[in-house]
Order: structure tokens, then C-alpha cells, then sequence
């Protein structure tokens, strides 16, 4: 039975869906809330996510980007926005497709089809571990070995999403850049440099000689060290 994860704080809307899915053979999760929706993803690993925008909490396009920091499921947006802007966002922060509401569900089962026929089979998991600290990615938290909980910044925590969904490859600057604070900002290195800093003194053991986050001159930056783990992943306090 294949499963769907649908992400929306629309309860009529969301018990519609759990029924029209359920009578087409598909197993349910709900979650009201994003924080709620990427626990519930690292917890089941749906075949399928369908997801709202206007959540409360983390809005849908920051759960999306979320999530494809470890998993390539496909979503499907659903969005009473109907501009082009929303749209493109959408699609940009990793969405297999965008539905306007109201739609019918013979339409969203036929875009499930479309979506399934064309899904990517690897996964990572939603935690990496190294020997200092934890990353769960699906709580939007990070720990120390001891057991302490490690505060990142908004942006800190987009950064370290992007090189740990990269792990192990080379990010360029320029990527980093234009993925974290848009495309108008990818010439602007300074940032970079400040924000990786804090990271450093945040996570690293020894921050002037990092084990973790490295730098190639010039080019990006890349994550090493980390395996993934198997973890008991619970929603980020709000």
C-alpha cells in the first residue's frame, strides 16, 4: 500500500483527503503544522508528500527545503496562490508539482501517478551523526555528544542544511550563496565567511583547525565526517 504524507492546517480539506486517498488504496498521515510534517516524514518516510504553503509554524516552502536537505519524496504543493511568484518559489525550493485549490481528486490522483513515475529512489536518513554532535534534520535541531542543546541561527541552520544535504561534496560559494539569501547575493563572500565562522565556534572542537566544515580556497565548502543514524526524531519547540 503506498503512503502520503498530507501536510495541512486545513482540517476539512485534510479529512477529505485522508478519505478520497484511503478509498484509492493509499495508507494516511496527517500533520497540521511543518514542525509537525517533517517529524512525521522522518517517521513514516511516505512515497508521497502533499503539502500546503500557508502553514502556521515553518511555512510549507521552508519545510520543503527542509526536507530535501535528506529525502527525495515527492511533493505536490497545494496552494490557494495562484501567482507565477508562488509558483516559481515552489517549484525552486524543490517541489515535483503545484496544485491550485480547489482542484478535484481525480486531478491530484492522476499528478500522484505522474509524480511516482518519476521519483528518485535514493534517500539519506533525517539525522547525521559525527563524534561531537548530533544533526536532525527533520527536528530542525542540533546536539552535542553531552547531551546539549546547540542554537543555530535561522541562517546558520540553512547553511549547515545545505552542505550536510551535500555531504561530502564541494559547494561552491556562489551556491551557497544564492541558495541562502537569493540570487542577488551571489557575488557577496563576506557573508559567507562571517556565518561559517559562527558555525565553527558553535560545532567545531577546534574552530581555527576544522574537522568538519572545510573550505577550498576560493570555491566553497565542504561537510565531512558524518554518518547517518538512526534516530528518535520529535518536532523542534516552536
Amino acid at each position: 500500500m503506498p503512503s502520503v504524507l498530507v501536510i495541512d492546517d486545513e482540517v476539512p480539506l485534510q479529512r477529505a483527503l485522508s478519505i478520497g486517498l484511503s478509498a484509492r488504496g493509499y495508507e494516511v498521515f496527517t500533520a497540521s503544522s511543518g514542525e509537525d510534517g517533517l517529524a512525521q516524514a522522518a517517521e513514516h518516510r511516505p512515497e508521497f508528500v502533499i503539502l500546503d504553503i500557508g502553514l502556521p509554524g515553518i511555512d510549507g516552502i521552508d519545510v520543503l527545503r527542509a526536507l530535501r536537505s535528506w529525502s527525495s519524496v515527492p511533493v505536490i504543493v497545494l496552494s490557494a496562490r495562484h501567482s507565477e511568484e508562488a509558483k516559481v518559489d515552489a517549484l525552486d525550493a524543490g517541489a515535483d508539482d503545484y496544485v491550485t485549490k480547489p482542484f478535484g481528486i481525480n486531478e491530484l490522483m492522476a499528478r500522484l501517478r505522474a509524480v511516482g513515475r518519476r521519483r528518485m529512489p535514493v534517500e539519506q536518513s533525517p539525522a547525521v551523526s559525527t563524534p561531537d554532535f548530533v544533526v536532525d534534520l527533520a527536528s530542525r535541531r542540533v546536539t552535542s555528544t553531552a547531551g546539549e542543546q546547540v542554537h543555530l541561527t535561522p541562517t546558520e541552520w540553512r547553511i549547515l542544511e545545505v552542505l550536510i544535504g551535500n555531504r561530502d561534496r564541494l559547494v561552491s560559494q556562489r551556491y551557497l550563496l544564492q541558495t541562502v539569501w537569493g540570487p542577488e547575493y551571489d557575488s557577496q563572500t563576506e557573508y559567507l565567511r562571517t556565518y561559517m565562522a559562527a558555525i565553527r565556534r558553535k560545532l567545531e572542537p577546534e574552530p581555527s583547525n576544522p574537522r568538519y566544515f572545510l573550505t577550498e580556497p576560493r570555491v566553497g565548502y565542504r561537510f565531512v565526517g558524518a554518518v547517518d543514524v538512526d534516530a528518535t526524531l520529535t518536532p523542534a519547540a516552536s
